[in-house]
Order: structure tokens, then sequence, then C-alpha cells
């Protein structure tokens, strides 16, 4: 049996059996799978945030790992589920745009609707859990070794769908972006990467505000604003101690402003 790595991030939450339930279909497939859960506290249907932290946990992974994702507003419609083989690992679940962060960053090599039902947990799906019946044991097929076209009908690649996260712009010395994700903390993380402000004095600019870019969040009193890049590689707003969220009453899509500053 192959060793391979599984993840797995879903809204779920753990106060029901739904991933206990999921990693069960995975071993009744391969007992010897390993799965990490990435998180199950997703807020329930938030296809975007599902996106962002799928994103950003990817590159932290061996490869060939399996990363399972199952925020899945439209289980039992006419969506598609799918597999799709990169460079350097797979993805399976919904094709309603949730794996479009990652796309937008690895070279996929082949998709797939999943219709083989030879690699369900049975012929008969739920209509309301198809991370139990299709996406868990679909995965641990993979982590055991079948090819991603033995799942199903290659699909065209330009087909899944995309999520309509704008890319920031710049023009001078401002770039306007918007807010993609918000943690639990409160920190307001937009789409404006890190290679946008390297080496440079910047500002974020909210209304009448001018929020100027530190390298922690220890560099500001406590309870005060800050802007900084977080550990996943984009500017975020943040407040020492607090929540930007609740202070700007700020949320995901709302528009920011970076102002690049003069070196002292």
């Amino acid at each position: 049996m192959s060793q391979r790595l599984v993840t797995l991030l879903t809204d779920f939450g753990l106060s029901d059996v739904y991933v206990g339930v999921m990693k069960g279909a995975m071993a009744q497939v391969n007992p010897e799978v390993r799965v990490i859960d990435l998180t199950h506290q997703v807020p329930p249907q938030d296809v975007v945030a599902a996106r962002f932290c799928l994103l950003n946990a990817y590159p932290y992974f061996p490869s060939g790992t399996v990363h399972v994702a199952v925020v899945d507003p439209g289980v039992g419609s006419a969506r598609r589920a799918i597999a799709v083989e990169l460079e350097d690992g797979f993805l399976v679940g919904p094709d309603n745009g949730l794996f479009s962060g990652v796309l937008s960053q690895q070279r996929a090599i082949a998709a797939v609707e999943l219709t083989n039902a030879r690699f369900w947990r049975s012929g008969q799906l739920s209509a309301t859990f198809h991370g139990r019946d299709v996406f868990a044991p679909v995965a641990a097929h993979l982590a055991s070794g079948v090819t991603l076209r033995e799942l199903g009908p290659v699909i065209d690649l330009q087909s899944l769908v995309q999520l309509p996260i704008l890319s920031y712009r710049s023009e001078g010395d401002r770039m306007w972006g918007c807010v993609q994700y918000c943690d639990r903390f409160g920190n307001l993380i937009t789409n404006i990467p890190e290679s946008a402000v390297i080496e440079q004095v910047w500002a974020v600019v909210i209304g009448e505000t001018q929020i100027m870019g530190m390298s922690s969040y220890s560099d500001r009193p406590a309870g005060t604003l800050l802007a900084l890049v977080g550990s996943h590689g984009w500017v975020e707003v943040a407040v020492n101690g607090g929540s930007a969220e609740a202070s700007l009453k700020l949320h995901v899509g709302d528009a920011v402003e970076v102002l690049l500053k003069p070196n002292a």
C-alpha cells in the first residue's frame, strides 16, 4: 500500500461526525493512508475562504500529496465532481472555484470528472454528502496509486470554474486591491503580494487613514492599527492585540489602497 499523503479541508466543523466519516471512507480503501487536517472551520459554504486557505497551505506539502477540499454548497446539483493532476500533486473536490487559487500558481497537467463509480464508496450516492461517497474514496485511491485517467473522462482545463477574485492593479506609487480573506484574529488579508512592497516604505490607505507598513505586530502599541506582510506573503492590516475587521468594519471584497512613499 502507498504511503502518499492526503490533506483534508472542509467547512464541516468538529462537532459532528462528518470529518471522521470521511476518514473512515478513506481507510476502507487503504487503512494506511495518512491524512493531515488543514482546517474544518472554513465558514459554512464560504468557497472564497476555502480558496484562500488551500492556496496558502498547498506549498508546504511534499510532491504527490492529494489535497481534498470539500466546501460544496452546490452538492446534489449539476456541478461537477473533479480531480486535477498538477506537476507536484492532486486536487479532489467540487468544481466550484475553490481550486482556482492553487491553479493560478501551479501548473495543471490534466483534469477529470469523477464519473467512474468503481472508485466511489458505493454506486448509490447521497445527494448531500459527496465528501464521503466520492471525494474521500477517490482521494484514497489516488494515494494508493490509481491514475487520474482511471477516475473518469478528461475535461478541458479551461472549463474549470474560476472565482471572480480580481488581481490588484498599480499606477505610479499607488496600488489598488481588495480584502481577500479575514482570519480568526480579525486580520484583513489583501490580494496585494509581498513582491509589490518589498524593500519599500509603504502604507495602506483606508478612507482618510494611512496605516504604515511595519515588520511585526510588536512594532506598534497594543490596540493600534498596523500593516505588514503576513507569513502567507500578502499585505495585511491588523490591530496589535485586537481585530482590524471589527475596528475598520471591512470585509472580504472591500477595496484597499497601498501607497508607496519615498525612502528616507
